[in-house]
């Protein structure tokens, strides 16, 4: 027995879409679930849900605020068991977080890296860009989002270390606001804008082992390289590199420089800022260019 073909209106309930040959047109299928045109905003969201779903974010955040508490703390109270009132009279007590700052803004380094880095590896970059074929508000909303959770867990850790400092070192100084300003928000931000510099990097490079070992080079080859030039007529290169390295201008933040000149106040803040903007243009380019 042959099987009854469906009616006319049948076939077009099946098909929404489907429309005669030579007869009557029929309205279109309209979905229940409202179209939305995407933004920015839908990208940081989702940009947000993926930071803080994996667990290197907590991990490399994890090691940064016990880096940065504890050896801040820890070196405030080895001076202060140690040190002579005298000796501690003319210190900045905000100074002693700079030791574990340094070695945890390589884990804020290494965060920005594999913020978009790693996507490249695993090839999760195919999907985002499928979810949002703008590259450009793709590598927009990872740098808000980046930028924004390494600026409140830098700001968070040093407030801690600063307060704690200020209460330990009895006989150091009172910071004044401009100097408060600078070694918490000044700080904050500039070791974000660091970390915005490596998400920038990995997204050049596409490769995270290759955009840390570059991240590293960049904190401490400069000082490490001006450290060995003993020749007098490399002395104005040995000079600069000392100036423009990054422990360097880390320290100005807290008014302990290693050189008498170069960056002083905010500078290191616009020169790391000016740095990252050159290379998020950079990187803006390549993706618009590159295949994913």
């Amino acid at each position: 027995m042959s099987t009854p073909q469906p009616s006319m209106p049948q076939a077009q309930a099946a098909v929404p879409n489907w429309q005669s040959a030579g007869g009557p047109s029929y309205a279109g299928y309209t979905s229940p679930i409202p179209v939305v045109r995407t933004h920015l905003g839908h990208a940081i969201a989702s940009e947000w849900t993926k930071i803080r779903s994996v667990r290197s974010t907590i991990w490399t955040l994890g090691v940064f605020v016990l880096l940065m508490i504890g050896i801040g703390l820890g070196a405030a109270a080895l001076v202060a068991a140690n040190a002579s009132q005298e000796s501690l009279r003319d210190e900045n007590p905000l100074s002693f977080g700079f030791f574990g700052l340094l070695l945890g803004s390589m884990c804020v380094i290494t965060l920005g890296v594999l913020t978009t880095a790693s996507e490249y590896g695993t090839g999760m970059i195919r999907t985002t860009m499928v979810a949002c074929p703008s590259r450009g508000r793709v590598l927009a909303a990872k740098a808000v989002v980046f930028f924004t959770v390494a600026f409140v867990t830098t700001l968070v850790s040093v407030l801690v270390v600063a307060l704690a400092d200020v209460a330990l070192l009895d006989g150091a100084r009172n910071p004044t606001g401009q100097e408060w300003l600078k070694g918490t928000v000044g700080i904050s931000l500039y070791i974000a804008l660091l970390g915005l510099l490596s998400l920038v990097v990995g997204s050049i490079i596409r490769h995270s082992a290759g955009a840390i070992t570059v991240m590293i080079g960049v904190v401490l080859a400069p000082l490490v390289i001006a450290l060995f030039m003993f020749s007098q007529s490399l002395e104005g290169l040995r000079q600069a590199l000392f100036e423009y390295s990054i422990p360097n201008q880390l320290s100005v933040f807290y008014s302990n420089s290693l050189t008498e000149s170069g960056p002083s106040d905010w500078d290191p803040l616009w020169i790391i800022l000016g740095v990252t903007a050159v290379a998020f243009a950079g990187a803006y380019a390549l993706l618009e260019k590159r295949d994913v």
